[in-house]
């Protein structure tokens, strides 16, 4: 079931802004477009106004001349047409192409340049009629026409009090000659264009950010959104735990099939277990093949047994070992003559062994108390063994 409304109460994150951006969701300001549009098109009416009133009274004065010629010719009207029509479009076109580039640029203003063919792509929901009356009616749709309505009584009544004010002055253009009428008349029709450019500055000013804000809460989401959005981005918890475990129980078992190999195993008796290999020939110091604490330590000591490697109870040696080792590295310097203490046990072990020889006592190495775990947490004063 789809999440409600209601439901999205918290806001859309940077991910979700920037796939609505490639959607070509954006916030787009029609007030601000408004103002551009009409702004700039009164801009380039006073700046020109003064050349184009005595060049367009020329044209209007030579398509009003008669000509008695063309009764005569009816096929040259066409040519007249043309020569008339043409000038004007050369002028006003460029004009109007200014003022739909700057309506354009007003746009990438409010929501920054974005290309998307996804807009244009039909989509059978939007002719869903109960979605289609749930948008119409909804709290941003009245937001929007309680917005248009009020812009437009404002306008209407802007208008309105400027053509009561300049009454008077537009009855005295009757009067007046017509190069003079035009140009007062321009004047009278500018004042009141600025009026309402000021108006739409007004609302662009307010329809700006309200714009971006009604956009931010279309895309708020809901506690099911996010933390879809976090396993999308993230990954599936239970999926990176599960290869996790994988990965772990992969190591696990390359580690426990280097112990038969192993010279050694040093524990502490059962808490850690850590396997030793040296090779002289191809190591320069001893190193860690497999080391394991509590069941997997067990493991590693069964599997000693089973393969005949020796197995030494040496738990200080054991605790540094598998704090300061990992495995398939080699030992640290200060762990050398310890380490080197338990191999000589281990090849005169092996010797008397083959010999038929009494087996020496097992040696107790010297480690480092800094090295040794137990030893770094005791209080000082304390004694014991773990």
């Amino acid at each position: 079931m789809a999440d409600s409304a209601q439901d999205k109460n918290l806001p859309a994150s940077q991910r979700k802004i920037q796939k609505s951006r490639r959607d070509g969701q954006v916030a787009r300001s029609r007030d601000l477009a408004h103002f551009a549009a009409l702004g700039a098109g009164i801009g380039a009416l006073a700046v020109f106004a003064p050349a184009l009133t005595g060049w367009l009274s020329e044209r209007m004065a030579a398509g009003l001349r008669f000509d008695a010629t063309l009764v005569g010719e009816p096929e040259r009207m066409l040519e007249r047409l043309l020569a008339l029509v043409l000038p004007v479009a050369v002028v006003i076109l460029p004009l109007l192409a200014g003022v739909v580039l700057l309506a354009a640029a007003s746009g990438i203003l409010a929501g920054g340049w974005n290309f998307s063919l996804k807009a244009m792509e039909p989509k059978l929901e939007k002719f869903e009629p109960i979605a289609g009356f749930k948008r119409m009616f909804s709290g941003q749709q009245l937001v929007q026409t309680l917005k248009a309505c009020l812009l437009a009584l404002l306008i209407g009544g802007l208008g309105a009090f400027w053509l009561a004010r300049q009454w008077p002055r537009h009855a005295e253009l009757l009067a007046m000659p017509l190069p003079a009428a035009l140009a007062a008349g321009g004047q009278l029709m500018l004042g009141g264009l600025l009026l309402i450019v000021g108006l739409l500055a007004a609302f662009a000013l307010v329809d700006v950010p309200l714009q971006k804000h009604m956009l931010l809460r279309r895309l708020r989401m809901s506690v099911k959104e996010v933390k879809e959005e976090m396993k999308e981005v993230e990954g599936n918890s239970e999926v990176k735990a599960k290869q996790k475990l994988r990965m772990r129980e992969m190591a696990n078992r390359r580690m426990l099939a280097a112990v038969p190999r192993a010279d050694l195993v040093v524990m502490n008796p059962t808490h850690y277990a850590v396997a030793l290999k040296y090779d002289e020939a191809t190591m320069a110091a001893p190193r860690v093949v497999a080391k394991g604490a509590d069941l997997l330590a067990l493991r590693i000591r069964d599997l000693a047994q089973e393969a005949k490697v020796p197995v030494l109870q040496a738990p200080p040696l054991a605790r540094a070992l598998y704090a300061h080792c990992e495995v398939d590295q080699e030992i640290p310097a200060r762990l050398f003559a310890a380490v080197a203490q338990v191999l000589a046990w281990v090849y005169g072990l092996r010797d008397a062994m083959a010999a038929g020889r009494p087996v020496a006592d097992a040696p107790v190495p010297e480690v480092p108390e800094d090295l040794d775990p137990h030893q770094a947490r005791k209080p000082a004063g304390a004694g014991g063994e773990a």
